[in-house]
């Protein structure tokens, strides 16, 4: 708890989640546009688990979009910063993260704290609780 804490104080999306903005998503995919910070919110449709990364293991899923164009996207995020998400096909999820662009919808990744400070944090908010 005490880290979460410290952790807290230094990322300030601990505080309160973004709005989402789902058109910025559609918009991004339309243009195939990648590199793109997005806020997004949807509801799960696939879970992958968790599995080796090239760098550490992630967890992914795919999400349909609430609004905007319902493009279904796939979320990775690094266990290593986030732990294990606890996720349910049909839940509600907010995702901040970058969009990358790929014809069958993309994927929304960096969706954690960066400790380098060299990236915009992201996070995966399930129910009120945020995973970064």
């Amino acid at each position: 708890m005490l880290l979460a804490a410290l952790i807290c104080a230094s990322f300030s999306a601990c505080a309160t989640a973004q709005a989402p903005d789902d058109a910025a998503v559609c918009s991004a995919y339309s243009a195939q546009r990648s590199g793109v910070e997005v806020v997004a919110q949807g509801r799960v449709t696939r879970i992958f688990g968790i599995q080796a990364g090239r760098s550490s293991p992630h967890e992914g899923f795919l999400f349909r979009l609430d609004s905007g164009c319902a493009l279904v996207v796939r979320v990775e995020s690094n266990t290593d910063f986030t732990g294990a998400i606890p996720l349910s096909i049909g839940q509600s999820v907010l995702v901040k993260g970058e969009y990358e662009y790929y014809p069958l919808g993309g994927v929304i990744h960096w969706t954690h704290r960066d400790p380098r400070g060299r990236h915009e944090n992201g996070y995966v908010d399930v129910g009120g609780t945020m995973y970064y």
